[in-house]
């Protein structure tokens, strides 16, 4: 018996990232089962026959798998409505309230949740090598510093990226972000502090993003970074994390379970 191709349902399909979520779910020969969007009747941009939603409940219904890059103030309401269907549901949100965040976490005792600030594989693997650093390079002697810069549209900084990567530095030196954060240096601020994770946010014309991460010491500086050159790799990742999260027990994971790397 032929095993039935993954019904993919795209949360926000008429956005940016939405449309090209609809193109590779149908280039990696799953079925696009629907969408959701504000004002459903509006929405001309997806294929003749895929049905659109107001409400993801309705989506979660026909799907295997919703991926999800709308907004936190709809995290709650989808995690009951993915929990509710056993639905997997790829997670691409960031900026969640601690609220919010226990509805994610709920809703993964029910199903699969893959949630991720970035589902580049190329920022998984640059987050990974930041916690190893953490762990590596004192921080009495080497200051850590994020840069990130987006386009000129962006609403939020740091970026959602910018503060993971932030917090995979602050893992690999067993501290909490939130008690060594530095964002936004202006006027007379002191000399910086010994440990402290600094974040310098940039915006200009249309970058899709980039991330820079800065070990530095009396002797020698360390840079890892990363540029994104079209929102598409976003798109790939996420049917990569919808394709392996189908085949998963219920829990929460990352891209870095999506991409196989062992724990550390």
């Amino acid at each position: 018996m032929s095993k039935q191709p993954l019904r993919v349902g795209i949360a926000g399909i008429s956005g940016r990232v939405g449309q090209l979520l609809v193109e590779e779910v149908q280039a990696a020969g799953a079925v696009l089962s629907g969408g959701t969007a504000r004002n459903p009747a509006t929405v001309s941009t997806v294929p003749e026959g895929v049905p659109v939603f107001a409400d993801l409940a309705d989506l979660a219904a026909i799907s295997d798998v919703v991926i999800d890059f709308t907004h936190a103030e709809t995290a709650i309401a989808h995690a009951k409505a993915v929990a509710a269907h056993g639905t997997a549901w790829v997670l691409g949100t960031t900026g969640l309230s601690p609220e919010q965040s226990k509805a994610v976490r709920d809703a993964a005792e029910k199903c699969v949740v893959v949630h991720a600030a970035n589902f580049s594989a190329g920022v998984t693997l640059v987050s990974r090598l930041a916690l190893m650093m953490g762990q590596a390079l004192p921080a009495e002697t080497y200051d850590a510093e994020i840069v990130e810069m987006h386009h000129r549209q962006k609403v939020d900084a740091p970026s959602g990226t910018a503060l993971a990567l932030g917090e995979s530095v602050a893992q690999g030196r067993g501290v909490a972000l939130a008690d060594v954060r530095e964002s936004g240096r202006d006027g007379h601020t002191g000399p910086r502090k010994t440990g402290a994770i600094g974040f310098a946010a940039l915006r200009g014309g249309q970058i899709v993003g980039e991330h820079e991460v800065l070990f530095t010491s009396a002797d020698e500086q360390i840079t890892i970074s990363h540029r994104a050159f079209n929102r598409r790799i976003f798109a790939t990742g996420a049917v990569r994390a919808a394709q392996w999260g189908a085949e998963q027990p219920a829990g929460y994971y990352g891209m870095e379970d999506v991409l196989g790397l062992p724990p550390l």
